[in-house]
């Protein structure tokens, strides 16, 4: 049996960014529940790549190197801040360079961090639909932090935590699926 993988996306073009805490946590939570191999894809890392790379035969050996990870993952765990209710252009150009075809039916866990409770249904309303476009399948629970449930790196708030737990749980029984279907 081949060892599955997690690819966490995080989509913050800052540094230190809230949400690539975030993602992080959340993808070494699957991890460890589920001893998966995990790749962390940070936009902030990109970025120079992405501003040059308009198409996917344009991509640079770094870019064309995450889009293959994201492609060939076995559950994705897609995180972004949320601005003027949506997420970060340079996470949607990211996932715009992936092949439709690769996400149908990958488990996707949908996390994202912002200033305001008002930008809360933009995971349900703007990240799920993105990813319901590929045909995968996004997680039940998706979590949304606002940056006042957020110190020293971590979530305060313990009604954020125990989303945060339940989506653990969802990712961990859809990796171990995967591994029964395999």
């Amino acid at each position: 049996m081949t060892q599955r993988k997690i690819v966490a996306i995080a989509g913050s073009l800052s540094r230190p960014s809230r949400t690539r805490r975030l993602v992080e946590d959340v993808a070494r939570r699957i991890q460890a529940a589920s001893a998966a191999s995990l790749t962390i894809i940070d936009v902030a890392e990109l970025a120079p790549d992405l501003g040059r790379s308009y198409s996917r035969p344009a991509a640079t050996a770094a870019l064309e190197d995450a889009l293959k990870a994201i492609e060939n993952a076995d559950i994705i765990v897609a995180g972004s801040p949320i601005y003027k209710g949506s997420y970060t252009g340079f996470f949607k150009h990211l996932i715009d360079l992936v092949d439709y075809r690769s996400l149908a039916g990958a488990p996707v866990a949908l996390l994202a961090t912002g200033g305001s409770d008002r930008h809360a249904l933009a995971v349900e309303h703007q990240m799920r639909p993105l990813f319901g476009s590929f045909d995968a399948h996004t997680l039940p629970t998706a979590v949304f932090v606002v940056d006042r449930d957020i110190a020293d790196g971590r979530v305060t708030d313990e009604a954020v935590q125990a989303r945060i737990d339940r989506l653990v749980h969802e990712a961990t029984a859809a990796l171990a699926r995967q591994s029964v279907a395999a």
